[in-house]
């Protein structure tokens, strides 16, 4: 069915994740302007505190926020529930894979970012990447499933029930290690009587030569030190070769037995990318123009994760802070161009990076790198990212579960939830041990 005739400016964004929020939130201001805003969730996620939910330390809904709820008090934006299947830059037009099409005056694609497992046989099958709500909801289920799995059958120890694997040294990798950390230590062998959780294992591994690496090399000393007095197990400079239904196979031929791998090793460009027809670089993002307009397609703009946006030094990273500020500056510029103004080129404002490593400890680095490390870091941590966070109660209840964990050493809520990540069939790797040669015995 048409659309009714409507004279204002037509944006359609695709996305609800920083970029595509920021976007709308800027252009939701504008009453000479109309939204529609589609996103296959109903909800923005909150994604630096997945991590969280994954180790049961706050509540999936403290990370999402309905979307209808965001714009409710802004009759220009409609929220459409949708997979977007294609985008046909020439005319504007946004066709989803239920079949229904949008057409705007300028489209924001701000499609966020999938996994990239480099290839990595079996890491895609078997691997918990942690990208999403779902993800996160999922990987802790699998967590407390090898719990009750080791409780049921203490002898499955000997086959890595409490191994851990984490792939990727940044600060999902690390911020995950550590909260795995935590949980084991202070809530599991309290929960878990029955279970020797003393002799589990987290293992965190990245192809470079240091944790975190945007940060200095005291801070890379710092995390190691303090990942290692946590119990956790550092492998620099070796990739994972192979990741099966029960191991992982590291480059220098280590055989690690796990059921539970985290995969925080990279992201890159969702299938959409490549459907709309613009030059694709490095991780197939979108390249783009200072002003975050496609080459050659005016009105199209590609922000946050799914592009590669230039930068002073380079091609800026995938963080939160460009993405939010990108999709405002598309906004304006979409403004610009209705207004007959020019565009202006996308400054990204460096706010600093920081990264949580367990509790009470942390990193954080200003814009001109200043670090802070340990209890500081750790608060700053937890005030910026309580401040991120969409909506006053959301806030509120966060605060109250980090306070809880800090002080009382327990963790919920703890429910599997997810019967398909919590599955496990203990014959499909029975032979993951066989064949090694002695220096390449299975870490059990």
């Amino acid at each position: 069915m048409p659309e009714a005739t409507d004279d204002r400016l037509h944006v359609i964004v695709i996305g609800g994740g920083f970029a595509g929020v920021g976007a709308t939130k800027r252009l939701a201001r504008h009453e000479h302007v109309r939204v529609t805003l589609v996103d296959r969730n109903n909800y923005h996620q909150f994604q630096p505190l997945l991590y969280q939910v994954a180790t049961s330390q706050i509540a999936p809904s403290h990370v999402g926020f309905s979307l209808r709820k965001l714009f409710r008090n802004h009759a220009n934006v409609e929220v459409k529930l949708a997979e977007v299947a294609a985008v046909d830059p020439r005319t504007r037009t946004v066709t989803t894979a239920d079949g229904a099409e949008y057409q705007g005056d300028a489209v924001v694609i701000a499609a966020g970012a999938v996994p990239n497992f480099f290839h990595t046989p079996g890491a895609a099958e078997h691997a918990y990447p942690l990208y999403s709500l779902a993800d996160a909801e999922r990987l802790r289920s699998r967590v407390i499933a090898v719990f009750e799995e080791a409780d049921r059958d203490p002898a499955l120890m000997a086959r890595g029930v409490l191994n851990f694997v984490v792939v990727g040294g940044g600060p999902t990798g690390v911020e995950t290690a550590g909260a795995l950390s935590d949980l084991i230590r202070e809530t599991m062998v309290i929960e878990y009587q029955d279970v020797p959780v003393a002799k589990a294992q987290i293992h965190i591994v990245d192809l470079g030569a240091a944790l975190l690496t945007p940060f200095s090399t005291t801070a890379h000393r710092y995390v190691a030190k303090v990942l290692t007095r946590m119990g956790v197990e550092i492998h620099l400079g070796t990739a994972v070769t192979e990741v099966g239904p029960g191991h992982v196979t590291l480059g220098d031929g280590t055989t690690i037995l796990t059921r539970c791998v985290v995969w925080g090793g990279g992201n890159m460009a969702p299938p959409l990318a490549g459907e709309v027809g613009a030059t694709q670089g490095r991780g197939g993002r979108i390249e783009v123009l200072p002003d975050l307009n496609l080459e050659g397609l005016p009105g199209v703009y590609a922000i946050g994760d799914v592009a590669n946006i230039p930068g002073p030094d380079g091609t800026l990273p995938q963080l939160g802070s460009v993405a939010m500020q990108s999709g405002v500056a598309a906004a304006d510029n979409i403004l610009a161009d209705a207004a007959g103004r020019p565009r202006a080129p996308f400054r990204y404002r460096d706010k600093g990076i920081m990264a949580m490593i367990g509790r009470g400890a942390a990193i954080a680095a200003g814009p001109h790198r200043r670090e802070l490390r340990g209890l500081p870091a750790f608060a700053a941590w937890l005030g910026v990212h309580a401040l991120l966070l969409t909506g006053v109660r959301n806030r509120a209840q966060t605060f109250l579960d980090w306070g809880w964990d800090y002080f009382a050493r327990s963790r919920g809520p703890q429910l599997l939830d997810r019967s398909d990540a919590a599955a496990i069939d203990w014959e499909d790797d029975a032979t993951a041990t066989l064949g090694a040669a002695p220096d390449e015995a299975p870490v059990g």
